[in-house]
């Protein structure tokens, strides 16, 4: 069970929802520590109070504000705790918003909100079905790790979970990382959808979707404590090359994807250059330059005898 990291409540306009908070994802990576080649010694970075020219614990570090070269202020974790924020103490829930008005670029870690004790039970499913049965999400601000912050609020199966957001000014413009300006045709963009369409899945489960890198860590570490030799890296069953006809590479990608899916690669094509349509006044004119040859053609014919 995932510990609680901690616990106020939730304002929800004059309702309060008392809460504990618990981390909604796990790392699973391989961590590795620094040593010392020549004899595997654990290298570790320690602290020093550059004052005293000594290493410090744990419990003689403290949090300040560099003020000036010569003047820092000391603050507390006491004093971080009690600011003077509504915020420090509840997510304050200051709007609710659909969510596809939200940029996904502004959305981080996942957090589990639990009610705490049974009197925070009623409110707590009263704000989870407020914001299942609304579609929307709540935008809140709280203040965790001595700084305020945005918050997104959605419900998650019987959970509401917070997702930590960043400020409007935290996420850089794009705008210099534009590519230049180019032309694509229909075909290039029908070629495009169909590729999407091809690979598009009803969820993120299968082989595909695990962590290929940590597994390879493992068998690696695995090989080499058991003394023997590492696994061979596959080689791909075909080389990327440059792109170099587009269509081309959309049309064998399309067919590599239903293939990997056990659909007929050979059976649907991309969508194929539309003929373009003739004006109205160029048929007219084909038509009546037919119905002259024709009468002329058979002006010039003899009768048959009978």
């Amino acid at each position: 069970m995932p510990r609680n990291i901690w616990s106020g409540a939730i304002s929800f306009g004059l309702v309060t929802v008392p809460i504990t908070v618990a981390s909604a994802t796990e790392d699973h990576s391989i961590r590795f520590h620094q040593y010392h080649l020549e004899d595997m010694g654990r290298v570790r970075v320690r602290k020093y109070c550059e004052i005293e020219d000594r290493e410090v614990d744990q419990g003689e570090i403290g949090k300040g504000y560099q003020l000036t070269k010569e003047q820092v202020i000391p603050i507390s974790d006491e004093e971080l705790r009690d600011l003077p924020l509504p915020t420090a103490k509840a997510i304050e829930i200051v709007a609710f918003v659909p969510l596809d008005s939200v940029d996904p670029l502004k959305i981080g870690e996942g957090y589990y909100l639990a009610p705490s004790g049974q009197v925070a039970a009623k409110p707590y499913k009263l704000l989870r079905m407020a914001l299942d049965r609304s579609s929307k999400v709540a935008v809140a601000k709280y203040a965790w790790s001595g700084r305020e912050r945005l918050g997104l609020l959605r419900v998650r199966e019987d959970t509401i979970v917070l997702h930590a957001m960043r400020w409007p000014d935290e996420v850089r413009s794009p705008e210099e990382l534009l590519p230049p300006p180019v032309e694509l045709s229909d075909e290039e963009i029908d070629g495009a959808l169909a590729l999407t369409d091809s690979m598009t899945r009803e969820d993120l489960e299968g082989e595909e979707f695990e962590d290929s890198y940590t597994e390879a860590l493992e068998q690696i570490i695995e090989a080499k404590r058991e003394h023997r030799e590492p696994p061979k890296v596959k080689e791909p069953e075909s080389k990327p090359g440059q792109v170099v006809d587009l269509m081309a590479a959309l049309t064998e990608s399309v067919q590599q994807a239903r293939a990997s899916r056990g659909e007929d690669a050979d059976v649907h094509e991309l969508p194929k250059k539309k003929a373009a349509k003739k004006q109205p006044a160029k048929k007219t004119a084909a038509k009546k330059t037919t119905k002259e040859a024709v009468a002329k053609k058979s002006s010039g014919r003899r009768p048959r005898s009978a």
